[in-house]
């Protein structure tokens, strides 16, 4: 009797743990508030449950570090990010990317936008960079891809700007409150993406309407799904296969990721599709070095050869 209960309560020591291996923390970045993006993913998660067999548990952090520091801690295995907050997780928290978003038109990319009121005196990126000490300027996460990264690069380091000094004050903020900020007149201009402002023009043509696009980006890579580099391989499976096989066909499936950000549907990605971030990184920092009139001569020779080998690396 006593090797039968425990022969019992082995088997259910295993079976509970086998059900601990298969719950996944899922992480989301914060674009918009908790609340707004809890709106748009939990219908994704619930069907993620339902069709993987996974207890799916959703993590919303107040900004992106927190998802990045989540997963380099194991607290999240798997997340949605932005280009750049990916790459960070890559290096620094064991991420891998698997899945890469596609939109309803089928494209994978998206551009970095600059915004103001459509009543704000500034009608052109050349009336933003003469007036920059009148400007109350709205910036991105500094681990946002479209709201940090390519703005600082393409707007700001290629034009000798440094935007921490040029306007008259500076705030960073999701891209939901930068859309808030200047519509309140609270931001005189500010970066954002044409994902955020697409969602608006579906929800909220009225306010959309009250927006003027000052400056587009060239095309970013539309955003990866990455997991924890050891989750465990039958997990990865179950994922990916949910991932890349979701809203094929089912209709209910279309509306939820329609729901998300005009989301179509998913293909397979890897790390890979980040090279082209990896390479504005180091842009930026090379033009950062190579302005730098106080830098020791040859200080700045030899951080300059660094980053030009590590370019090269990346078959520029």
């Amino acid at each position: 009797m006593k090797l039968k209960t425990l022969g019992a309560c082995l088997a259910l020591a295993f079976a509970a743990g086998g059900a601990i291996a298969q719950d996944i923390n899922f992480g989301v970045i914060a674009t918009d508030s908790a609340s707004t993006q809890r709106e748009r993913w939990e219908p994704f998660f619930r069907d993620m449950e339902k069709k993987t067999g996974l207890t799916v548990k959703s993590f919303y952090a107040p900004d992106y570090a927190g998802v990045i520091e989540a997963m380099r801690f194991n607290k999240v295995q798997v997340a949605w990010f932005g280009n750049k907050s990916a790459m960070e997780a890559v290096d620094r928290a064991q991420g891998e990317v698997f899945a890469q978003v596609m939109y309803t038109d089928g494209t994978f990319g998206y551009k970095g936008l600059l915004i103001t009121h459509k009543d704000s005196p500034y009608k052109t990126l050349d009336d933003v960079f003469k007036n920059g000490k009148s400007i109350n300027f709205g910036i991105g996460d500094p681990n946002s891809t479209s709201g940090f990264l390519v703005p600082t690069y393409y707007l700001f380091s290629k034009n000798n700007v440094d935007y921490r000094t040029a306007f008259k004050t500076v705030r960073n903020a999701s891209h939901g409150a930068n859309i808030q900020g200047v519509l309140a007149r609270q931001v005189d201009v500010a970066t954002n993406n044409t994902e955020e402002i697409d969602k608006l023009k579906a929800s909220k043509p009225e306010l959309a309407a009250q927006l003027r696009i000052l400056w587009e980006s060239p095309l970013i890579p539309s955003d990866p799904f990455v997991w924890r580099n050891d989750l465990d391989p039958a997990v990865k499976t179950k994922l990916k296969n949910f991932v890349v096989n979701y809203a094929k066909t089912d209709p209910e499936e279309k509306a939820i990721l329609k729901n998300i950000y005009n989301y179509g549907g998913f293909r397979a990605s890897s790390n890979e599709q980040l090279v082209p971030i990896r390479q504005l990184e180091l842009f930026k920092d090379r033009s950062k070095i190579a302005a730098d009139e106080h830098m020791d001569p040859a200080a700045k020779t030899k951080a300059l050869a660094e980053l030009d080998a590590k370019l090269a690396v990346l078959k520029l």
